[in-house]
């Protein structure tokens, strides 16, 4: 039986036309079937793999594409930090060969779904980092916190962040919020520069039901950064727990706190060690 590989390519990136073309002759000579898919596309459970050729953003579109299905992503880093990629464009034959041999793990990332309250229509958004609930002018908005039907607070404030613990590197921790090992099982929220004492990121169950309403000024909800709905007062923002989870393929079995230092090229070593 022949399988099935997917590639996704940063359009405007000559060099990921390059790495594309070097990982499709490499696998074709090993006998796997791969072809090239474009941002927005579908793909079917009877694709193997999804690589995806870029940076975070693209992986972050890519996941549009799988949302819902088995299909696991492989991203090669071709922007800056990168932290959703596996490997780095020059181990483009090191990713091949594990394809090919099929060596690689596959993990499973938590991901949100909001279920939009906007006015009189209802629609469902998914998202693998965040949720962000931000004004949409100048002037800031009030924002009502309910955590499983309670409510717990109310902030005048640029806007509110719902992140997942793969989120935890992204904007969450551009906001203030902690850094999640991504097999921690939690989502935080964090109110974006707010006006109040209690304006602290919270780190909650995964199995909560938290609801973001709209008490006054204009705001837009952005998931992942990509997709965007305009919100007015009143709007409500249910989120929670996806029953569906995203994969995600691993070439080793990388400890997190070394992802952690070398994405972020964080200092381990000083004067103490002497």
């Amino acid at each position: 039986m022949s399988r099935s590989i997917a590639v996704m390519v940063h359009p405007a990136r000559p060099e990921a036309r390059v790495a594309a073309d070097r990982l499709q002759a490499h696998c074709r000579e090993k006998g796997a079937e791969i072809y090239e898919v474009a941002h927005g596309e579908t793909i079917t459970d009877e694709t193997e793999l999804l690589v995806v050729l870029g940076g975070d953003g693209t992986i972050l579109r890519a996941a549009e594409s799988v949302y819902g299905t088995d299909v696991p992503l492989l991203g090669i880093n071709l922007g800056h930090v990168g932290f959703l990629a596996e490997a780095d464009r020059e181990d483009i034959l090191v990713v091949a060969n594990a394809i090919t041999d099929r060596t690689f793990q596959v993990e499973e990332r938590m991901v949100l779904q909001a279920e939009l309250h906007l006015g009189a229509s209802r629609s469902q958004e998914f998202a693998l980092n965040e949720f962000a609930l931000e004004k949409s002018g100048s002037r800031m908005v009030e924002v009502l916190l309910t955590i499983d039907d309670r409510p717990v607070s109310r902030w005048l404030a640029d806007g509110v962040l719902c992140s997942t613990p793969t989120g935890s590197t992204a904007y969450a921790f551009s906001a203030g919020g902690p850094v999640i090992w991504p097999d921690v099982e939690a989502m935080q929220i964090i109110p974006l520069a707010a006006h109040a004492l209690f304006a602290r990121p919270l780190v909650i169950s995964p199995s909560s039901r938290v609801s973001l309403t709209l008490l006054s000024g204009r705001a837009n909800l952005v998931a992942d950064g990509l997709r965007q709905r305009e919100m007015e007062v009143g709007d409500r923002i249910l989120l929670t727990r996806s029953a569906r989870s995203l994969l995600f393929a691993r070439l080793t079995p990388t400890p997190f706190a070394d992802r952690l230092v070398a994405k972020f090229r964080l200092p381990v070593e000083g004067w103490r060690e002497n």
